[in-house]
């Protein structure tokens, strides 16, 4: 049986609703970093990364923030709701700079990996694709009109900036070129697709998606390259790797599993199984220097579980 780990993860409270994503910067200088969440309260939030301190709230949004993602330089957030609109705001002063309107529910944002992104993808129940050009917000362009087959729940971006990746309800992984503006090449998934995010603990950048009972890790920067998938006894909703000490974390996607689970990478079994959530995780993600990872739950609050031995941020 795993063990139960001893550390007690710090809490983040503030949050009325569910938390349906949560996203870290990078490293900033002296070794500080940020964490945004998105809540269906309509209200995202911006935290110390390590402490899980609260800095800010994003106030404008009229209906629940579905996704929420910092550029890597913590300079700006993007926040994608269901009031038809995504957001880019600047994390300093808590503006928003541009409202981008679409015709349905926003589900994904995402930026590029660079400092002070100008561009921004967009998608959603509208099962559109969109690319931004926030120098002239007011004529986005479509990537891929109807390739996708319901809703897009996540972009990522790759570390090549003509490469990006949508997660999609019709169980299709797909890449895209934004050269050519079409798909490059797609994985079919078993079971609803969770979580689809990238490795932001290392630079070679591997893929993780949840879909169902299963985890499937691929090599982003090549088309539907899986490396592994492993099937568990458990309804996931979201995945982490950590790909330099070959750990992943799993949350359960219903309310008779609120545990996060830690697995050995190669080996493919359970470590440990850390209790604390009263609901479905639907978000996770270790910090930019993987001592830490964070997880978001439908009982409104973001958790923050130490990764390493000794002292640690808050832990002493």
């Amino acid at each position: 049986m795993p063990e139960t780990t001893k550390v007690v993860p710090l809490t983040c409270h503030g949050h009325s609703r569910p938390v349906p994503h949560i996203h870290f910067s990078s490293l900033q200088d002296e070794d500080q970093y940020y964490i945004i969440s998105a809540c269906k309260d309509g209200n995202p939030m911006l935290r110390d990364g390590m402490t899980g301190d609260w800095i800010g709230t994003f106030l404008g949004h009229k209906g629940a923030v579905w996704q929420a993602r910092l550029s890597s330089d913590a300079t700006l957030a993007a926040t994608a709701s269901a009031d038809f609109s995504a957001k880019v705001w600047d994390t300093h002063t808590g503006e928003a700079l541009h409202t981008l309107t679409h015709d349905h529910i926003v589900r994904a944002v995402a930026f590029p990996d660079k400092q002070q992104p100008q561009i921004l993808a967009t998608g959603g129940k509208e099962k559109k694709m969109r690319i931004f050009d926030l120098n002239t917000p007011s004529q986005p362009y479509e990537i891929g009109a109807g390739v996708h087959g319901d809703t897009i729940k996540s972009i990522v971006w790759t570390g090549d900036p003509n490469i990006l990746v949508t997660a999609s309800e019709d169980k299709k992984i797909r890449w895209w070129d934004l050269r050519t503006q079409s798909t490059i090449g797609e994985y079919a998934v078993e079971g609803p697709v969770g979580t689809c995010e990238l490795d932001n603990t290392s630079a070679d950048g591997v893929l993780s998606v949840a879909a169902g009972n299963s985890v499937y890790f691929f090599n982003a920067g090549s088309p539907a390259s899986l490396i592994k998938s492993i099937k568990t006894p458990y309804e996931l909703a979201s995945v982490a790797l950590h790909s330099g000490q070959r750990r992943f974390v799993t949350g359960g996607s219903n309310q008779n599993d609120t545990w996060v689970r830690v697995w050995d990478f190669d080996a493919e079994t359970e470590l440990e199984t850390n209790k604390g959530h009263h609901g479905p995780i639907w978000s996770a993600s270790f910090s930019p220097d993987g001592k830490l990872y964070a997880t978001g739950s439908e009982d409104g609050t973001v958790k923050l579980w130490k990764f390493t031995n000794g002292p640690y941020g808050l832990w002493r």
